[in-house]
């Protein structure tokens, strides 16, 4: 089996220790309900603890990134990432469907491209990944795996252009001078995070980090509306 799998685990640049953690991760409860063998053990329970770590990765990093955003726009952004469609379609980029022991009736039945049952075995490989290694580990898988769904996550966010927002609003009572200016990068080139400071006549005013330097400096800009009192930002 192990060899089968070498492929999924090249995928994932990670080399499980504990193979009966993967074996698992890998198997659907159909094919204990055809096998009386207490060898084998069905993956929901990792299943319950991928779930768990996944939300947790996720949630730390929109959480991290962009720091001007309130919980109810946070928790929307998780959703966007963290739900059953987005697992299968990770799950179908590994293959994962192909290294799943089903039981009979489950193949016939075309489970292996289930999106439920490809999204329950992901979150319990993240699982058996946790248990066999450590969480800054598996963060760094999830995060990797996840990267293309997350970036689309913020791009389908439409941020309002707060930046000209911030802009009539402090036109209001006269000129006012604005200034961004980027203060700090963090992380390596391919997760950067970038942190903004918004000026308003010579006092920062807001602040923003995120993936690109145009959404720091639209997300200070949003923290300066905020502070200012402007509603509905």
């Amino acid at each position: 089996m192990y060899i089968e799998v070498s492929e999924l685990l090249n995928n994932l640049n990670y080399s499980i220790k504990d193979k009966k953690l993967l074996e698992t991760a890998l198997t659907h409860s159909s094919f204990i309900n055809e096998h009386n063998n207490k060898e084998y053990t069905s993956n929901e329970r990792l299943e319950y603890l991928g779930d768990a770590v996944l939300d947790l990765v996720i949630a730390e990093y929109f959480f991290n990134s962009n720091v001007a955003l309130k919980e109810g726009e946070l928790s929307k952004l998780r959703s966007e990432v963290v739900n059953e469609h987005s697992l299968a379609i990770i799950a179908n980029d590994l293959s994962l469907g192909d290294f799943i022991k089903f039981g009979k009736g489950e193949i016939k039945s075309g489970g292996k491209n289930r999106e439920s049952i490809l999204a329950d075995a992901l979150e319990a490989l993240i699982g058996a990944i946790y248990l066999d290694s450590d969480l800054e580990t598996t963060r760094e898988i999830i995060l990797n795996i996840f990267s293309n769904i997350i970036v689309n996550a913020e791009e389908k966010k439409s941020f309002t252009n707060f930046k000209s927002k911030l802009q009539e609003y402090t036109q209001k009572d006269g000129a006012s001078e604005i200034q961004y200016k980027i203060y700090k990068e963090e992380g390596p080139d391919n997760a950067k995070v970038f942190y903004s400071v918004v000026i308003i006549n010579k006092k920062p005013i807001g602040y923003g980090a995120g993936k690109t330097k145009k959404q720091s400096e639209q997300l200070a800009a949003r923290d300066a509306l905020d502070k200012l009192g402007e509603a509905n930002v």
